[in-house]
């Protein structure tokens, strides 16, 4: 499959900007990358996937958000066995839990987690933060 899906879910912005960085990579190695929302992705097309990638900001006391994300990822959980899935998300406090807690969370259903560990930076991407979504996009199209 050519086409690479990039999910995510953005409050201010930041997580949408490094899902589109990463579609870029993504287009940059020459597959085609569909970077859309949460509400906007079908699971079947993700159960095709060999791989794609999931964005979401740490929320609260570092959760996924709670209405939209949350119940999305405990639905890609029951497929996830031998995909690899890249992480992605912005935060503005903490220290990342969030996404160490949501990378062990697809480990043990059996994912591969892109790199091992999910790509995190504080608040808007800068210029590195959009280099290394853009590496990752690269990383997704070589699969």
């Amino acid at each position: 499959m050519d086409k690479i899906y990039v999910v995510y879910w953005s409050q201010t912005g930041n997580t949408q900007a490094m899902a589109e960085a990463i579609g870029k990579g993504i287009t940059d190695a020459g597959k085609e990358a569909a970077v859309v929302g949460v509400n906007e992705v079908s699971m079947d097309e993700l159960k095709k996937a060999n791989g794609f990638a999931l964005g979401c900001p740490a929320m609260g006391a570092e959760v996924l958000e709670e209405m939209e994300m949350e119940p999305f990822v405990s639905e890609v959980e029951a497929f996830a066995a031998g995909k690899t899935i890249a992480l992605f998300g912005s935060y503005g406090w903490g220290d990342g839990q969030w996404m160490r807690d949501w990378t062990e969370r697809m480990q043990s259903c059996g994912a591969n987690v892109l790199d091992g560990e999910g790509y995190i930076c504080q608040e808007a991407p800068d210029d590195d933060a959009v280099a290394a979504c853009e590496a990752i996009g690269k990383q997704l199209a070589a699969l």
